[in-house]
């Protein structure tokens, strides 16, 4: 009965970890917030803070 459960978790977190990796889901979006200078994730819509207009 715990082998069973355990394996479903470890399934159930490996079917996770795939759409996690798949960048249909959110991808585009997180690669357009990133600064194009110094590579950080920007957090809103103005300038990044190392002055670089990304």
């Amino acid at each position: 009965m715990v082998f069973k459960i355990v394996l479903l978790f470890l399934v159930f977190m490996g079917v996770l970890a795939w759409f996690g990796k798949m960048h249909w889901i959110g991808g585009k979006r997180f690669s357009q917030t990133k600064c194009g200078a110094c590579g950080r994730y920007r957090i809103g819509k103005g300038r990044c803070s190392c002055g670089g207009q990304g």
